[in-house]
Formats: C-alpha cells, sequence, structure tokens
C-alpha cells in the first residue's frame, strides 16, 4: 500500500520555504507521492455547508496557494516522488488550457502527474470561478474526453455541448503512456457511474470506511457492466488526521486519536483493498510551524511503515 502526504499549501504557513522542506523530507523518508487541494474563496456567508465536520469551512481556506502551481514548485525541489491533485474541481477550468498545464506538469516531473478531478459543491465558487452550476456533471464529462484526446492523439479534434476544438494539432504530450492516471471523488450515482466508466482510481471523501468497501465494489460492478477491466480500479483512501496523546473513546472520527488508533485505521484501510492513503495533516493550529508539520509526517510515517 501507498502512501501520500498533503504539502502545506493552505494557511499561514502556505509559502516556498515550507513546500520545499514538506516536499524534500517526505520524498527523503519514502512517501510515495505530494497532495495538493483545490479552493477558490472563503465565504463569509456560504450558501452551502462545508460537506466534512460541523459544516464550517476551515479558517485555513482564507490562504490557498494554486494546485497546479504548487505542485509544478514541488517538482521542481524533488526527483521521484509522485504529485498529485486531490481534487481539482473540473468544471471551473476551461478543458484545453488545463491540459496544457498537466501535460506541462507530466513533462517537467517525468512522468510524475497523478490527477484528481471532483465537481465542487460551493456555488459561491462556481459563480467566483464564471462556471455555470447547471450541467456540471456533464461539462466534466466532456472536459474529461477533451483532456484524454489532447493527452493521446495529434491531430484533435473534438465537437460536444459546451466545448469545441477544430481539427488541431497540441504538443506536447504527456510522458506517461496512455496518460497519468485519473482519480476521481464520488458519492452520488451519476458521479460514481463517472468513476466506472472513466477514472483509474476512486478517491472516497468524507465517507466512512464502513460504508467504502459496498461502495467500491458497486463501482468495480459497473466498471465490467461498461467492459472495463474492474480489477485494475484503484481505491484511494483519503486521511484526515489529527494525533491526540490520549485516546478518545467515544465519536471518535477516524484517523484522529492515538498514533495506535490511527495504525488501526490504516489498517482497516488496507484490509479493504485500498492501493494508497493520502495523508492531510496540514491543518495546524495556530502558531505552529512547518517544522511542527515535518515532526508530525515523520510520526505518520513511522505508524504507516508498522501497518
Amino acid at each position: 500500500m501507498r502512501f501520500g502526504f498533503a504539502l502545506p499549501q493552505v494557511g499561514s504557513i502556505a509559502g516556498p520555504e515550507a513546500l520545499v522542506l514538506v516536499a524534500k523530507r517526505a520524498e527523503d523518508l519514502g512517501f510515495d507521492s505530494l497532495w495538493v487541494l483545490d479552493r477558490i474563496l472563503w465565504p463569509v456567508s456560504p450558501r452551502a455547508p462545508y460537506p466534512l465536520g460541523d459544516g464550517s469551512l476551515p479558517i485555513q481556506y482564507k490562504n490557498v496557494l494554486d494546485p497546479v502551481e504548487t505542485l509544478t514548485f514541488a517538482a521542481a525541489h524533488t526527483s521521484r516522488i509522485a504529485l498529485a491533485t486531490g481534487v481539482l474541481n473540473l468544471p471551473w477550468y476551461n478543458p484545453v488550457l488545463l491540459a496544457r498545464r498537466l501535460t506541462t506538469l507530466d513533462v517537467l516531473s517525468r512522468g510524475g502527474v497523478r490527477v484528481g478531478f471532483g465537481i465542487g459543491w460551493s456555488r459561491d465558487e462556481y459563480e467566483a470561478a464564471g462556471a455555470p452550476w447547471q450541467d456540471r456533471g456533464k461539462r466534466a464529462d466532456e472536459s474529461i474526453e477533451i483532456i484524454k484526446k489532447i493527452w493521446t492523439t495529434d491531430p484533435v479534434e473534438f465537437q460536444g455541448k459546451h466545448y469545441r476544438i477544430a481539427k488541431s494539432f497540441i504538443g506536447p504530450k504527456r510522458v506517461q503512456k496512455p496518460h497519468p492516471p485519473i482519480y476521481m471523488a464520488a458519492f452520488t450515482p451519476s458521479a460514481l457511474k463517472r468513476v466506472a466508466v472513466q477514472a483509474d482510481a476512486w478517491l472516497p471523501v468524507g465517507i466512512p470506511l464502513s460504508g467504502v468497501g459496498a461502495m467500491f465494489d458497486g463501482i468495480k460492478n459497473m466498471a465490467k457492466e461498461a467492459g472495463r477491466d474492474a480489477s485494475a480500479l484503484e481505491l484511494i483512501v483519503t486521511a484526515g488526521v489529527e494525533i491526540h496523546k490520549r485516546p478518545i473513546e467515544k465519536e471518535r472520527t477516524e484517523f484522529t486519536g492515538t498514533p495506535e488508533q490511527i495504525g488501526e485505521d490504516f489498517a482497516a484501510a488496507r484490509k479493504l483493498g485500498a492501493a494508497e492513503i493520502t495523508i492531510y495533516a496540514q491543518f495546524l493550529p495556530s502558531g505552529e510551524t512547518a517544522k511542527d508539520l515535518v515532526t508530525r509526517m515523520e510520526t505518520l510515517w513511522r505508524i504507516a511503515k508498522q501497518v
């Protein structure tokens, strides 16, 4: 089982020094991947609650570095570790321009890109991005088709409901064959079908491990019905980690508690067949530094190696 670690891309510590420190140490330790998220703004009066926890938007989202540029910066300071988006909210982006950015990152990182896509949940962010809320799923489907075409064919030609590309050569092409792995976050029936038909892995976010197994089996069944090799689909578990000195006995959230409790959750994810666990531990309490995050990362790496 692989392990990834989220870069310090959010909050007060987000900046070049912290990124270099964490990226290099993660690679030295043996982590398999570095991850980023995608947030545009922190609305003062949000129209929809945050889909995790108590619905409050984390205060760290007031300050967020761009995901692709953050990974590009990390690529310049590492040599082997993979670079992953968890996730890009696809309908916010023009797919042709996004394909160029991701291809550039794949070339510059010598084939290190792992692309996680999602749809998003915030009407406020859609509005700020100038992206229509209606038909967002269908736009995402077209975008994925376009990005794959740009990655794999020349000349490229596309005519859909929302986008059009005149017959053109678009280069350079990606390093990875046939293209960088595509991961998808999903929990609605239509989004789960999108995973089954178009993705290389499922990224369940905010779904308890107790519910992940049955949902993943459903995705694999849909993949078989679509004529795909369901065994090739990967499960990548997102772990929002909080380390506590004492055990949490009541109403414990998964991946929180003592190192022993967190290790048990890692083991449970492995038992479900997870190919990778992505650790998000960058939401630091006020006053903590990038060095504190590195210390936390080292502790989590020791836990991971015992699983």
